[in-house]
């Protein structure tokens, strides 16, 4: 069976560099520190306490041919002995839970003086308090705990634990000078992702260095391409539409008839289709984002579908507030979307819902929609999926949703399509704030 454990596994570099220095500290820590308690607590108490047996059985062998004798060499051995034993006696033998070595005394005093009946080490830490049963009856003695017992053990740990902590705060530091060279870069590629230019400067490791070169000779080749591609289209577009023009003044001169109209039909579908194939071609590059209020620039898109003749309505708008986009370029892609909507449907709705996340725009309408295993070829350039959408017989040129798909990743969004409320299409441009 295997466990997936990818959700402890940090997300951020930052982050996971943590975890690379930590983990391998921690468990140096404890390794050392298992290692330690075992020879220091447990070997060395043992050695002492068995030195301390010799002493304690010298003091009763003593005690037993002569009570005062007895006392005087526990006096000069330094460790108190009392006979009858010492009142109250703990019932069980007592420590504080969290005192490991004091389980460890505890543990030895009873491996080595068989005949104890309690050993207390609870009561003053800086004693071990021992009641015995001799031949002259119960005794009890009270023995410092530096002589059973290493002095200071806790300050090997705390000066392993402090060095440890102050290397992995150095070792960050200096991590996260690497690491910030290439979230510098992540982020000059995400905002140029999104059609900005964040100003950049290679740094770092050579590796990173190179990354980011790299990273600036693309920025600077897909510039330039943009640059050269919208000098041509605009030549492109003059030169389209001088003859266009030329042809709709003379159709206009002509006396009305049944083939004029249809050449004037004709005429202004070549311009349609030719605006369309330059808004394809030209994008966004011309336009510079800017904070915009999305609910007036759906407002302003509706009104204008409205007086130009189509069925077209407001539907929800939450949220206030502004958001950094080109507002040319997706009022370009609302009007195709709505364009599409009310083509091959009798009516379009369109909402507007913003939150601290994301913007959404959302256009439905009541047409036959797009089955939902060609909605990828739908946002191919174009594509057209049925007869109605052919351009000959009144369609358009397969470009609406792929110009709309553009502009919303341009902005670091996506246009997703789905069943509209309405029984037909639904396009969604969302766009992260």
């Amino acid at each position: 069976m295997q466990i997936r454990l990818k959700f402890l596994w940090p997300r951020g570099l930052y982050g996971r560099a943590a975890l690379i220095l930590i983990v391998p500290v921690i468990a140096i820590q404890l390794v050392v520190s298992v290692a330690f308690i075992q020879r220091h607590y447990e070997d060395v108490t043992r050695q002492m306490v068995r030195g301390l047996q010799d002493e304690v059985t010298l003091v009763l062998n003593e005690t037993v041919k002569d009570a005062a004798v007895g006392r005087r060499l526990a006096e000069r051995l330094q460790f108190n002995m009392h006979i009858p034993a010492v009142q109250p006696e703990p019932v069980a033998d007592a420590r504080v839970w969290w005192d490991v070595s004091g389980r460890f005394v505890i543990d030895a005093v009873r491996e080595f003086l068989p005949d104890v009946r309690v050993v207390d080490v609870m009561t003053n830490r800086r004693e071990v308090r021992i009641w015995m049963d001799t031949e002259g009856g119960p005794v009890s003695f009270a023995i410092e705990r530096r002589r059973v017992s290493a002095s200071n053990p806790h300050q090997l740990l705390v000066l392993m634990i402090a060095t440890s902590v102050l290397m992995t705060f150095i070792a960050f530091v200096f991590l996260r000078n690497q690491l910030r060279p290439i979230t510098r870069l992540a982020r000059a590629a995400e905002a140029f992702g999104k059609g900005q230019t964040l100003d950049y400067r290679p740094r770092g490791a050579q590796e990173v260095r190179a990354a980011g070169m790299a990273f600036l000779d693309m920025r600077n080749r897909i510039e330039r391409q943009i640059e050269q591609r919208t000098m041509m289209l605009s030549g492109v577009s003059h030169d389209l539409r001088t003859p266009l023009t030329r042809m709709k003044l003379g159709l206009s001169m002509l006396p009305e008839d049944e083939d004029t109209r249809a050449l004037t039909r004709d005429v202004t579908d070549m311009e349609r289709l030719v605006d369309e194939f330059l808004a394809f071609a030209r994008g966004d590059a011309m336009e510079e984002p800017v904070p915009t209020d999305p609910v007036q620039l759906i407002t302003r898109c509706v009104q204008d579908a409205q007086r130009a003749g189509q069925d077209v309505q407001l539907g929800q708008v939450d949220g206030q507030g502004e958001v950094l986009i080109r507002p040319m370029a997706v009022r370009r892609a609302l009007d195709n979307l709505i364009g599409n909507a009310v083509r091959h449907g009798t009516k379009a709705v369109v909402s507007v819902v913003l939150t601290d996340r994301a913007l959404r725009l959302v256009v439905e309408d009541d047409g036959p929609g797009i089955p939902k295993e060609r909605r990828d070829e739908a946002l191919q350039p174009f594509a057209r999926l049925d007869q109605a959408r052919d351009p000959n017989r009144g369609g358009g040129a397969g470009l609406g949703l792929t110009i709309a798909a553009d502009v919303a990743r341009s902005h670091g969004g996506v246009l997703r399509l789905g069943d509209s409320a309405l029984g037909g299409l639904k396009a969604e441009i969302v766009v992260a704030r």
